[in-house]
């Protein structure tokens, strides 16, 4: 009797051994790529490089209200009108997407596609993860009230170029870093923007800091390298809720439009903040492979 317990707790013990080595093995695939480094495609103002997925569709709406400074008499800048921006992005696969918006101040379309380089690794043999944007917009404004001629189609459009290099550096911390181009074929004064030049660029960054499981504080700079142009200012916190990722957030600007995030002007840090708040919600379209 006392062998054949002694047998028992013998296998016993090396089934058990056996399960827990099992249980401590490194996952088969080590170059499992990291995914969340964002909550959604864009944070705050700036893309990022959060993928739309294969067959999916990716709504956003997007607002920006006047300043704070008119306290409580204008809501604190509500009763000052919003400029909105919608937009629409699709991914044909988890690397490509194509997008259109349109920003209600200058009537602004975009025609917008993203493209995702690299992705980073959890075993960090590629650290970073990395994007393109560009963009073609065009103002569809009716200046038919001018005396001098109504521009026409070609003086009316603008283009952008973003580069996005993204690293999550833990559960909590994720940083990237957008050098921004703009060029207006016409920057024309009639314009809702504040610069004069043709091309403008800047430097962007995001952050992001996730306080729990479904919210993060965010933080956008881009500091402008027009040298006569403010700097873009941005904090806020991003809230995921129900399948929406809900954003609100401070901003010196109120432009959307990524043309006009470099050349609309920027209020002071401080002085001229403005409420503003997205809506991201994203819309299966088919059986993925």
């Amino acid at each position: 009797m006392m062998r054949k317990l002694l047998i028992t707790l013998l296998l016993t013990f090396a089934f058990v051994s056996g399960s827990i080595a099992q249980l401590e093995r490194k996952p088969a695939n080590e170059s499992q790529e990291v995914d969340l480094i964002f909550h959604a495609p864009r944070s705050i103002n700036l893309f990022t490089v959060e993928p739309v997925d294969e067959k999916t569709l990716h709504f956003a709406i997007m607002h920006t209200f006047g300043t704070l400074d008119g306290g409580i008499q204008n809501l604190f800048g509500l009763d000052n009108g919003a400029n909105i921006q919608f937009s629409f992005e699709y991914g044909f696969n988890d690397r490509f997407s194509l997008g259109m918006s349109r920003q209600s101040r200058d009537k602004m379309y975009n025609l917008y596609g993203r493209y995702h380089l690299l992705k980073q690794t959890q075993n960090d043999k590629m650290p970073l993860s990395v994007s393109l944007m560009g963009a073609a917009g065009v103002n569809s404004s009716n200046y038919q009230f001018l005396n001098e001629a109504n521009p026409n189609f070609m003086e009316r459009t603008s283009y952008a170029f973003q580069l996005m290099a993204a690293r999550r550096f833990s559960d909590k911390i994720s940083l990237q870093v957008s050098p921004m181009m703009a060029y207006f074929t016409d920057p024309n004064p009639i314009f809702l923007i504040e610069g004069d030049q043709n091309l403008y660029l800047a430097l962007g960054f995001s952050g992001k800091f996730k306080i729990t499981g479904k919210s993060s504080i965010t933080l956008q700079y881009i500091p402008n390298l027009n040298s006569d142009l403010r700097s873009n200012l941005g904090v806020g916190i991003d809230l995921e809720a129900g399948g929406h990722v809900f954003q609100m957030y401070f901003v010196t600007s109120q432009a959307l439009n990524d043309q006009y995030l470099l050349a609309a002007g920027n209020g002071v840090p401080g002085e001229e903040f403005r409420l503003g708040f997205n809506v991201n919600r994203v819309f299966a379209t088919g059986k993925r492979r």
